[in-house]
């Protein structure tokens, strides 16, 4: 009976931290329409072939989707932990039963469902509009996006941990994700990159996002090294974010 209250109560949570992000003017323009517009312009010029001959809807759309995940996770996430905080929410909170996994698994996966439905739009828009192609492996896909979410957006906890204010997250959260998008092939295609530039946005952690979710909608078989990386990440950052965290 206790854990299904507790259940319960997580899920008000998370119920009351998405609805927050909804009213949000600038949480549900960057979570759902930014992503479209930035296919509209990816696009505008026509679905041509990439070098390797990938129509570039099919690279395009799995691209925009690591794109959203690290938007929602590096940008939107930490800003709203940091200003929790700078309010005092989380002085509040803290004379309730809540503990900062809880917490933090709260606002995780609130955000994470703006990315979905980020996803899922970009997806309907580029089968609809664009001739996207059903991915190869879905389950691929599935599995790729999904520790995607939790290697970028234990990043994003991170940084809501450690950043003394919304402002402060929000500087640090764009300095961080507008390099990482565009070195790592979730704005550029990595055909058209040169050596030089994949090989330093290989250093980021979109890239495996980008790649593995690249792989499965191409019917590649998933590099356990990249999944490894994703995993890693989420262990690292996620333990490093429960540790710093301050109410």
């Amino acid at each position: 009976m206790k854990g299904m209250k507790g259940m319960k109560g997580f899920g008000n949570v998370v119920a009351v931290e998405l609805k927050l992000g909804l009213r949000d003017p600038m949480s549900a323009f960057f979570a759902l329409a930014f992503p479209l517009i930035m296919l509209w312009v990816k696009l505008r010029g026509g679905n041509k072939p990439l070098p390797g001959g990938v129509p570039l809807v099919d690279a395009t759309v799995p691209m925009l989707a690591a794109f959203v995940i690290g938007l929602a996770a590096l940008v939107v996430l930490p800003a709203t932990l940091a200003q929790y905080r700078e309010r005092r929410v989380l002085k509040r909170l803290r004379a309730t039963p809540a503990a900062p996994a809880l917490l933090f698994g709260a606002q995780w996966i609130a955000h994470m469902l703006l990315a979905v439905a980020g996803t899922a739009l970009i997806v309907l828009v580029g089968a609809a509009g664009y001739g996207l192609a059903a991915p190869a492996s879905l389950a691929g896909v599935l599995l790729a996006w999904l520790l995607g979410a939790l290697s970028l957006g234990a990043i994003g906890l991170l940084l809501g941990a450690l950043a003394p204010g919304g402002r402060a997250a929000t500087v640090i959260g764009l300095g961080l994700f507008f390099p990482m998008v565009f070195l790592s092939g979730a704005v550029i295609p990595r055909e058209t990159m040169s050596g030089s530039m994949r090989a330093i946005g290989d250093l980021t952690p979109m890239a495996p996002v980008v790649r593995a979710i690249r792989d499965g909608w191409a019917g590649a078989p998933p590099s356990a090294a990249t999944l490894g990386i994703m995993v890693a990440i989420a262990v690292a950052a996620g333990g490093g974010a429960l540790k710093a965290y301050r109410w």
